[in-house]
């Protein structure tokens, strides 16, 4: 069997859409999930190697049910990108305990259910690919996105501890790491995002990225990601005072 199969899950829009055209026209079956179904039909028309399994990740067992369909379906699965994602900035403005679950609730827990229907899976096979879409939001937090920053920053520890589980097995585990992409996701956002990109341009990086042989992070674009990485390890001091300053500036920016 020398056919590839991608699942990618949040494939409807954004990211994950731009993703599966992109494995698609380089000749690999993708399996395409996400809860709406008329976008994931859209796209089984823009390229017939794409086939469309609606999926809520919420629910873990239709995420076993879907996982078990797909390699019935297509023979086997080779790499997973899990990349569901909801960002709800207004909410986040205040302290919104049901929003905070909810976003919990898709980002962290709907990745792990995704996960844990295809854990055993590889854990017998002893090939392929986890791979989880994160955020640079991952790296600290940021104001304004509480949950969404603690969701992406779960979810690279995960990926960090589940990469020494999975090594064992000859298995890659790989955390992808965008900055500003322009999506229906970031649309959302009412503050300048520096070097934003496609996502076509996120969809190019991740592609060559998954096919590397070594490599955990995937993430771009570099200057701006790298920038991020040095902010990381700031002291908490310096941090909170740089952030503050940025945000005093960009409300006067807006004020003028």
């Amino acid at each position: 069997m020398n056919k590839k199969i991608i699942w990618i899950t949040g494939a409807s829009t954004g990211i994950g859409k731009a993703l599966a055209i992109k494995f698609a026209e380089n000749g690999w079956e993708v399996a395409a999930s996400a809860r709406r179904e008329e976008l994931l039909i859209e796209l089984n028309k823009v390229n017939g190697n794409i086939h469309s399994y609606p999926l809520d990740v919420t629910k873990i067992d239709n995420c076993k049910y879907i996982a078990e369909s797909i390699i019935k379906d297509l023979g086997k699965i080779d790499i997973c990108v899990f990349g569901t994602g909801m960002h709800d900035p207004k909410s986040e403005k205040k302290f919104n305990l049901n929003k905070i679950r909810e976003i919990m609730e898709v980002n962290y827990f709907g990745t792990m259910n995704s996960i844990n229907s295809v854990y055993e899976y590889f854990s017998e096979k002893k090939s392929g690919q986890i791979s989880i879409i994160s955020s640079v939001a991952g790296y600290r937090g940021l104001p304004a996105a509480g949950a969404y920053c603690a969701s992406k920053s779960a979810l690279i520890s995960f990926a960090e501890s589940l990469y020494f589980d999975m090594i064992r097995k000859n298995v890659k585990v790989s955390i992808i790491s965008p900055g500003f992409i322009k999506t229906p996701m970031t649309d959302q956002n009412d503050f300048p995002m520096p070097m934003i990109k496609s996502a076509e341009y996120a969809a190019d990086k991740i592609y060559s990225g998954l096919l590397k042989k070594n490599g955990f992070e995937i993430h771009f674009p570099k200057t701006f990601t790298l920038l991020m990485k040095i902010i990381q390890i700031l002291p908490n001091w310096l941090y909170f005072g740089a952030i503050n300053f940025g945000n005093k500036f960009m409300k006067k920016e807006n004020d003028s």
